[in-house]
């Protein structure tokens, strides 16, 4: 990843250089961008409202092209942690965060790092399908690349099919594109959300507790459907199904709230030694059930 992806161009000032070093400078931004993995760390953040701590991890990596499943139960910070990962946090007034959060080596919350352009690599889908009620279902997924200014090198069309097709939906909606999305049943709002969120081309996909508020044949499909994705981006699910998290993730972190009521990370593993074989008692007693 080049650090003008993450900047805004108007704040960048470009230095006077010989034709070598421009030459050298290109050579090493296409380096950096055909390095691209999606790969996440977390280090020393605490993310708080007004000054109360909300969530704090001292140390956190979530692979690139993998699902890593955040689970604990409610009001240990799990939907905070992922709004820090893509810097939505800030956006709510008193809201602050401290620490590193890194996208394939590069601090998301470094100098003159643009905001809106780390929610394009880092999407975000939420726990109800939220597509703009009066758009019809081409526009809403092309809604980010218009509203962004993102420039493609495909016709819109070809980008809002492509997106459908990646969220397993073309063939439900090729013959209603100019219906209003709010036609569309909830599982296939979620779906048309993430397609939405695919059209703009992220290196990561956070999804919180995006299966909620379906039944059990849509959650089934939006958790194929992850499985697929992952080949392409990186995936961070927030759920409180602990079947699900065992299904469909590659990597789990466990969160408790500690004593002054700030969320913290017990224990972080492939989901398989989590379940089956956890380092800590805490990990044991919750994926268990003996609380939570």
């Amino acid at each position: 990843m080049s650090a003008m992806e993450l900047t805004d161009a108007k704040d960048v000032t470009l230095p006077s250089a010989t034709t070598t070093a421009v030459a050298q400078a290109a050579a090493d931004a296409a380096t950096a961008v055909s390095g691209r993995t999606g790969a996440l760390s977390v280090r020393n953040v605490e993310a708080s409202y007004s000054g109360v701590a909300a969530v704090r991890v001292t140390n956190l990596d979530m692979a690139p092209r993998k699902i890593t499943a955040i689970i604990g139960p409610s009001g240990c910070g799990k939907t905070t942690l992922i709004r820090t990962l893509n810097r939505m946090h800030e956006v709510t007034p008193g809201a602050r965060v401290t620490g590193r959060v890194e996208l394939d080596g590069h601090d998301l919350y470094g100098t003159n790092v643009d905001r809106v352009r780390v929610r394009r690599l880092i999407g975000m889908v939420f726990q109800r399908p939220n597509p703009f009620p009066t758009m019809s279902i081409f526009e809403n997924v092309a809604a980010g690349v218009r509203l962004g200014g993102i420039k493609k090198t495909e016709p819109l069309a070809d980008t809002v099919e492509r997106s459908l097709r990646h969220a397993a939906l073309w063939d439900e909606v090729k013959d209603r594109l100019k219906k209003r999305a709010t036609s569309l049943s909830g599982g296939q709002q979620q779906r048309l959300c993430i397609a939405r969120a695919l059209a703009v081309d992220p290196r990561v996909l956070l999804m919180d507790e995006p299966c909620s508020a379906l039944d059990p044949i849509a959650t089934a499909r939006i958790e194929d459907l992850m499985s697929r994705l992952k080949d392409d981006v990186t995936i961070v699910i927030v759920t409180h199904n602990m079947q699900q998290a065992s299904r469909v993730s590659d990597s789990t972190a466990f969160f408790l709230m500690s004593d002054d009521g700030a969320g913290y990370l017990v224990e972080a593993g492939p989901t398989q030694q989590i379940f089956s074989a956890p380092r800590e008692r805490l990990t044991e007693d919750y994926v268990s059930g003996r609380f939570g």
